[in-house]
């Protein structure tokens, strides 16, 4: 008879724990994410979007003086004012030798933002909120590691952004070839 108790006992348990991050989630984390998304939203119209559609063709400039603004400006306002997966989409207003690259660095930076900007990218958010309570309970500050992430999160796009386009540039010759030689 104790066995079932225990097991029952234990089912609702479960229930109830996931009641109460339901209820922690509620009062937290959406009531953030809902004023930030507002205020992105707000901020965009504001700017008005023709003027971060020409962002994009700023960027898709040749030239090494443009490498930061293609690979580091561009995917982080991308990132920053669409969200993910929407930021990906910025690309269109590049020529098809950069968009590999744009590709590349945006998707690598829809995490390191998070501990900021948690609009950015909320279905992933469970992964920087895990590392915040372990850094919690070790009794540090969370947010010198959130910039930290952000950060580094912007070098890695920029090297990225370049390697990418780099090896977009190498292979694209090839892929000329095979085209056509078999049409």
């Amino acid at each position: 008879m104790d066995f079932l108790v225990t097991i029952a006992t234990g089912f609702i348990g479960l229930f109830q724990a996931g009641a109460d991050t339901f209820v922690s989630l509620v009062t937290g984390i959406v009531p953030l994410l809902i004023i930030l998304l507002t205020a992105v939203n707000a901020l965009i119209a504001w700017i008005g979007p023709e003027r971060i559609n020409g962002v994009g063709k700023w960027a898709a400039r040749d030239g090494l003086v443009y490498y930061p603004i293609r690979y580091v400006v561009f995917p982080f306002l991308s990132v920053f004012f669409l969200t993910n997966p929407m930021a990906y989409t910025m690309g269109q207003f590049l020529p098809e030798k950069y968009k590999p690259a744009f590709y590349d660095a945006a998707v690598s930076y829809v995490h390191p933002p998070l501990g900021i900007f948690p609009h950015i990218n909320p279905g992933e958010l469970f992964v920087w909120l895990g590392i915040a309570t372990g850094i919690q309970k070790l009794g540090l500050p969370i947010v010198p590691l959130a910039v930290r992430y952000l950060l580094i999160g912007l070098v890695v796009i920029f090297i990225r952004g370049i390697v990418t386009e780099r090896i977009t540039m190498w292979m694209w010759p090839r892929e000329n070839e095979d085209t056509a030689v078999t049409a």
